[in-house]
């Protein structure tokens, strides 16, 4: 069989973590999903706007975006 050009998807299984939050950084993120709301024109749950936030925010990290490199290569 031939190569794909797209590789074999990982594994795509959701994993459930709980958090406990203080008061404030609960207020701040439900503040943000109405911004999101009223830009976007779409309403997303807190719990759904999350994985994206933090997705995000590794991908900025530009320390932890060459470490992981690292780890990936080794």
């Amino acid at each position: 069989m031939a190569d794909l050009k797209l590789a074999k998807l990982r594994d795509r299984t959701p994993v459930k973590i709980t958090i406990h939050l203080p008061p404030d950084l609960s207020q701040a993120l439900n503040l943000y999903a109405e911004a999101y709301m009223e830009i976007y024109g779409e309403t997303e749950p807190v719990a759904q706007l999350i994985p994206a936030m933090l997705a995000s925010f590794l991908e900025s990290d530009r320390a932890f975006v060459q470490r992981r490199r690292k780890a990936v290569s080794s």
